[in-house]
Formats: structure tokens, C-alpha cells, sequence
């Protein structure tokens, strides 16, 4: 076994569908500014007709591979964090594996909706720790094909992207996840949903629109959830990793909402600057929203050896947890 894990490499891509607010808020009958004052936003990117899910996974996870500049016959295992498979049933991630030349590697899709990328990253850890080999973890989702385009609540935040992560063995017990903390709320299950497609209600003909698209119930009950149960989980991971708030280098939260990943920030006592903020550009991607966050951190201000960065999400289940990660 292997003392703990490392990280070697980042990635990410997205779609060339530029989508700019003007766009939906004219298709809503919004007032131009309404969209970035409550979420953030300016613009995200959606998949054109051509773009599959395991297609942009592949291209994250291709960059994440030639940045870590290992052969890619070394990775042992390939956890791919998606609400938005190519299909219900093979999982997606055998697929990338095999367009990355994976070989005869581990791969299986995780449906961990926007807390996707904790659980995966946690698992990945694990696997690295307890084998000695290398794991690709990768976060990809195709929200626009799943939003209500008459649902005011989720088609101004979604978006398309994704992001990836190498990590490797390493015997610095300063290095790795250094802190974890999960949760859940199933008491809160239908918050965020596509109520059609599983198998209570499988897809047949009469079904309605809002039945096969994405819904969310109540935007401010999320909101106050989301922020709740991040700043929770967030505490217990700093304190499972003995690291107080500010001796967060980085803080890359899920990219939901900026006022949400605000509030928790503030809740923290985390300094503004040291939120790593992607949303105007990118908007919501769900579990993509982290490792696209750290790639693109990464390539503006390269992590340097020793930081100490905490990563949290929320999202639909309610699902959520928190990571304290040393570079």
C-alpha cells in the first residue's frame, strides 16, 4: 500500500457552443443583466449535434493524461462522475477508456449528480492508495440536452463540460485527500430531477416535456441546502485534516450559483481571492464544475508542492460532501 496519493495531472474541455445570456433571456422574456445579478453567469458553452458525452469526457481525459506525462497502460482504474450518459445502460465509461487506450483498466460511470466528483476523487484515492496505481478521474456532463428551455430556474444555470484529474502513489503523507466528510438528505430527493427516464417512470410516448427534462422545485430551498450542507462538510473535512480555513490555499467549490459558493466562502472565513471562480464563463456543468475549476487554475497559476486545497459540492439527492487535497 501506498502512504497516500498525488496529484499528476489536469484537464479539460468544452464544447463549441458558446452561449451568451442575451440569448436565453430573450427566449424567456427576460430583462438583459437578470441572469448574471442571481447566478453569476455571462455565458456558457453547449454541445452542438455532434458532441457525445463520452466524446468530451475523452478530450478532458486526454489532457489530464498528456499533462501528467505518464504511459497510459500504467492507469488502473477510470471513475467517469456523469448525470448525462451516452446511454442508460452500457456505462459510458468502458467506452472512454477505450477511446483513451486505456487497455484492460477499471472504468465505471458514477452517478453522484454536482457532488459527482468528490465521491469519485474519494474512490480514486482509495483505489491509488491500496494498489499503488494511477487513477484517471473524470467529470463530464451534456445538461443542455436535459434542460426545460420553459424553465426559468434551470436553463439559466446549465451548462456543458468536463473536467479531469490523474493522480498517482506517493509516500509524502502530505499529499492526497487529507480530510474527507460526505452527506446526504434524501429527504430533500425530489429537489432537482428528471421525474421520467429510470425505472418508475420509463420513457413511452405521452409523456410531457417537463416529464424528460430537468426541473427544480424550489430555487431557494436548493439554495439554502446547498450552502448548508457545504459549509458543514466542508468543517468536518478541515477538521479530519487538522487545517483551519486559513490555511486554505485555494478554495474550488462546485460552480452552482456564486452567491451560494459566496456565502460559503464567507461562512468559512475563506478570503474572496482565494476562491477559484469559473461560473461567469462556464456556468453550471454539475460534477464537471471542480476538476474543469482546477485544470483551469492549474494553467493560470500552476499549483505549487505543499498547497492545501479544499474542494465541496451539493447537489441533487441531496448529495454533497467536501475534500481537503494537498498538492
Amino acid at each position: 500500500m501506498s502512504r497516500s496519493s498525488r496529484i499528476l495531472g489536469f484537464g479539460h474541455h468544452a464544447p463549441g457552443r458558446k452561449v451568451a445570456n442575451a440569448e436565453i433571456e430573450s427566449n424567456l422574456g427576460l430583462e438583459p443583466g437578470w441572469i448574471e445579478k442571481r447566478t453569476g453567469i455571462r455565458s456558457r458553452f453547449w454541445a452542438t449535434d455532434e458532441d457525445t458525452l463520452s466524446g468530451l469526457a475523452a478530450q478532458a481525459g486526454d489532457m489530464a493524461l498528456a499533462n501528467a506525462g505518464i504511459d497510459r497502460s500504467d492507469i488502473g482504474l477510470l471513475l467517469l462522475a456523469t448525470s448525462t450518459p451516452d446511454h442508460l445502460l452500457p456505462p459510458s465509461a468502458p467506452l472512454v477508456a477505450h477511446k483513451l487506450g486505456l487497455g484492460r483498466a477499471g472504468a465505471v460511470d458514477l452517478t453522484g449528480a454536482c457532488a459527482g466528483f468528490i465521491y469519485a476523487l474519494m474512490f480514486a484515492d482509495g483505489f491509488t492508495r491500496l494498489h499503488g496505481k494511477p487513477a484517471l478521474i473524470i467529470a463530464a456532463n451534456i445538461l443542455s440536452r436535459r434542460i426545460n428551455p420553459a424553465e426559468r430556474a434551470s436553463s439559466v444555470l446549465f451548462a456543458d463540460a468536463a473536467g479531469a484529474l490523474v493522480i498517482g502513489p506517493c509516500e509524502d503523507p502530505d499529499r492526497g485527500v487529507l480530510g474527507a466528510s460526505v452527506d446526504s438528505d434524501g429527504s430533500r430527493y425530489g429537489l432537482i430531477q428528471i421525474p421520467a427516464g429510470g425505472s418508475n417512470v420509463p420513457f413511452q410516448s405521452g409523456l410531457d416535456l417537463g416529464q424528460t427534462r430537468m426541473t427544480m422545485t424550489d430555487g431557494r430551498e436548493v439554495f439554502a441546502r446547498a450552502v448548508d450542507m457545504m459549509t458543514a462538510c466542508s468543517k468536518d473535512a478541515l477538521a479530519a485534516a487538522r487545517t483551519q480555513p486559513q490555511d486554505i490555499d485555494r478554495f474550488v467549490p462546485h460552480q452552482a450559483n456564486a452567491r451560494i459558493f459566496d456565502a460559503v466562502g464567507r461562512s468559512l472565513g475563506i478570503a474572496d481571492h482565494a476562491i477559484v471562480k469559473t461560473i461567469a464563463d462556464y456556468g453550471n456543468s454539475s460534477a464537471a464544475t471542480i476538476p474543469l475549476s482546477l485544470s483551469l487554475a492549474h494553467q493560470m497559476e500552476p499549483f505549487r508542492p505543499g498547497e492545501k486545497i479544499l474542494l465541496a459540492a451539493a447537489g441533487a439527492g441531496l448529495s454533497g460532501g467536501a475534500l481537503v487535497v494537498g498538492t
